[in-house]
């Protein structure tokens, strides 16, 4: 069985990973591999595996608290306690990085056209744990109530929306035409914005035979593991809907990628509640 990490160890790497999360955020380059080499120098003899997995952690705990992560360590839970309270102490002193995160949440989005081949763009979404994930299962998350959750702050940026919902209309568009359905492809709607944003989806495309497909997007800068926000309408939209699908873009600002989920949410993803309507009579 493996030894614990010391309170050492896992401050060495948190400050590793937020070392290379500061440059990943700014655009700059780094080398995974030279850092994990670094950290196995002054680690108790961790192996490359161990300190990849500990970085997953690190992701983890910064989703919860709504901060992006590094998309090449995708989370994983099952941390240490020690874990999380050094990557939250660390949190509160990342005025740069903080600023960094701001900036990248707040910045209008450019619109994004894609020469790449649709095969290239569609991938298959994150494989999850049959034993989670369900509508009906809840999970104690954590409550962060001293950061700032970046990742709400993106999902209410118009601008990002409005070029996530454009990027999709271009590639349906595409992925019609090259299927030889011009005519369906010409029929493609914007209802976000011919009929307004209370459809519960954005966009009416349609499948190579002539069935509907109902699309909404969600759009992240971030990488594919960035969870997004679903009303309850878009949520029994896709429950009422059998041509339902949510098109999940991200790394939008770098290379965007699209992941779908067809049907029911309730399904496909794990919800958890995040605010509720209160009467006071």
């Amino acid at each position: 069985m493996a030894e614990d990490w010391s309170p050492e160890e896992v401050a060495a790497t948190v400050a590793d990973y937020f070392e290379m999360l500061d440059r990943e955020l700014r655009g700059e380059d780094y080398n995974k591999r030279e850092h994990n080499r670094r950290l196995q120098a002054v680690l108790n003899n961790r192996s490359a595996g161990a300190i990849e997995f500990k970085h997953a952690n690190i992701s983890a705990v910064l989703i919860e608290c709504g901060f992006p992560y590094i998309a090449g360590y995708k989370p994983r839970g099952n941390y240490q306690e020690l874990l999380r309270t050094e990557v939250m102490n660390r949190l509160d002193g990342a005025a740069a990085l903080a600023t960094a995160a701001a900036a990248i949440v707040d910045a209008a989005a450019p619109t994004v056209q894609t020469e790449q081949p649709l095969l290239d763009v569609f991938v298959d979404p994150p494989l999850r744990d049959p034993t989670e994930g369900f509508y009906e299962r809840r999970r104690t998350v954590p409550v962060v109530p001293r950061h700032v959750d970046y990742l709400a702050m993106e999902a209410r940026n118009a601008s990002l929306g409005a070029a996530g919902e454009l990027f999709v209309l271009g590639v349906e568009h595409r992925r019609l035409w090259e299927a030889g359905c011009r005519p369906l492809a010409e029929r493609i709607d914007h209802v976000s914005r011919t009929q307004g944003d209370g459809l519960g989806y954005d966009i009416r495309s349609y499948d190579v035979d002539g069935h509907e497909r109902l699309i909404e997007v969600k759009t992240t800068a971030f990488g594919i593991m960035t969870p997004f926000y679903a009303t309850p309408r878009e949520v029994a939209v896709s429950e009422e809907q059998s041509g339902y699908h949510l098109y999940r873009v991200f790394k939008f600002r770098e290379s965007p990628k699209i992941f779908a989920l067809q049907g029911s949410l309730k399904t496909s993803v794990r919800l958890e509640p995040s605010q509720f309507k209160a009467f006071v009579a």
